[in-house]
């Protein structure tokens, strides 16, 4: 006998009305998927380990990848983590903002969002109903990336809707997010050796200038079977199901059967297997839509994805990191 099909997730717009619902869901135990300035998140009550569950098993997410923790003020940074002067000179200075900070946890967060480490990743989200949404529950919300584990992020509505709309009931509509990548990941656990985990919108030389020192590389590729400080640092992940192949340059674009993706728009007249992230191939544009463009190419039925790797610092850096762990490079 054919199981039932569960209802597809309903969209919702962010009305006061709507956001006071799932608010409510939320506080009851339920997960929303929610938009954010970087992509969008499946939330879930950072507090209550069973509802912090329920994200791992709708994403296929492994226990060993910690979830990172979204507050409304910097009030509530205290009941979550011991922050130093360090921590809070950046939260202030890039918060709210696409800034995630790994410090060491207090006892009231649960250790499934943690993966059972001692230090607890902590942002501040900036996009208006996200916060509106946050400053409603009055509760620290858990929200990775509302896709199937290790799948290209997704930054429209659309997006979660076409990877979890048959395993969540709640999406909450915020339009395309605006920066298109995930937060900048700094471990302060030890304030005075501050390490970049994963790069982002704000560059290494942002956080270096307000804190005065260097900030190290320290975001290697996480063993496959511990626990992981941050997420994002698996060698193989943001990955389509189309094989992508990387290329400093790309200038010939042949074979029909297989897909090229520029960082701008060719000046000769392109060919349908030929693709880009930005007119002009402004660094803010291609982020925004790297995995848009990802997505899109992915369901065209290509045998491979070629894409030409961002050039410079900066936010390249954070474009290019996307890149090779969608290549397993």
């Amino acid at each position: 006998m054919p199981q039932p099909t569960r209802p597809l997730a309903r969209t919702y717009r962010g009305t006061t009305r709507n956001l006071a619902f799932l608010a409510s869901r939320l506080k009851e135990g339920e997960m929303v998927a929610v938009p954010t300035e970087t992509v969008y998140g499946l939330a879930a009550n950072a507090l209550n380990p069973l509802a912090c569950a329920k994200i791992f098993r709708a994403k296929g997410r492994p226990r060993i990848d910690p979830l990172i923790v979204h507050i409304h003020s910097l009030k509530e940074l205290p009941l979550l983590c011991k922050p130093s002067d360090t921590a809070l000179r950046l939260a202030k200075r890039f918060w709210p903002g696409p800034l995630t900070i790994v410090l060491p946890k207090t006892e009231i967060v649960p250790d499934i969002v943690t993966a059972g480490r001692d230090s607890v990743a902590v942002r501040m989200p900036s996009h208006p109903i996200f916060r509106r949404l946050l400053a409603q529950t009055g509760l620290p919300l858990a929200a990775p990336s509302a896709n199937r584990f290790g799948y290209v992020s997704p930054t429209t509505a659309a997006h979660v809707r076409d990877g979890l709309g048959d395993r969540i009931s709640y999406i909450l509509e915020g339009g395309p997010s605006s920066i298109g990548l995930e937060s900048t990941i700094v471990d302060l656990r030890d304030p005075n050796r501050p390490q970049l985990l994963r790069p982002g919108a704000i560059t290494a030389s942002e956080l270096e200038k307000v804190l005065g020192c260097r900030v190290t590389r320290g975001g290697k590729t996480a063993h496959p079977t511990l626990a992981q400080l941050a997420p994002g640092m698996m060698s193989r992940h943001y990955s389509p199901r189309t094989p992508v192949f990387l290329h400093r340059y790309l200038d010939g674009c042949a074979p029909v059967k297989e897909a090229y993706i520029l960082i701008r728009r060719p000046a000769k007249k392109t060919a349908a297997n030929v693709f880009w992230l930005d007119e002009k191939g402004s660094l803010q544009g291609a982020a925004q839509s790297l995995f848009a463009v990802l997505r899109r190419v992915d369901k065209l039925g290509f045998s491979k994805i070629n894409v030409e790797m961002a050039g410079g610092g900066g936010l390249a850096e954070a474009i290019n990191d996307r890149l090779r762990r969608a290549a397993n490079w």
